[in-house]
């Protein structure tokens, strides 16, 4: 996947959770960049800005959509990198 694609795959995804991508794009294009190149070097697109354990089992979470953007969204109004914003 390219980072036309997962920009438009995570996109949509949002849109499926009633929030939205960040309106900024440098923002956005950054966190693409990271979600990419951690899929390069360990196998997953992990959260960019959520350390990274190297414990496949323990690192699951991070995971982008992370398990704790939604609650981050409710609490904040984005989640911690920021690719995510309410609506």
């Amino acid at each position: 996947m390219n980072a036309k694609q997962l920009k438009e795959f995570m996109r949509r995804y949002a849109e499926s959770q009633g929030f939205q991508l960040n309106p900024d794009e440098k923002t956005v294009g950054s966190v693409i960049r990271g979600l990419l190149y951690n899929e390069e070097k360990f196998g997953r697109r992990y959260c960019p800005c959520r350390a990274i354990t190297g414990d496949p089992e323990q690192d699951r979470p991070i995971i982008c959509p992370c398990a704790y953007h939604k609650d981050e969204l409710e609490r904040m109004g984005h989640c911690l990198c920021g690719l995510f914003v309410k609506s």
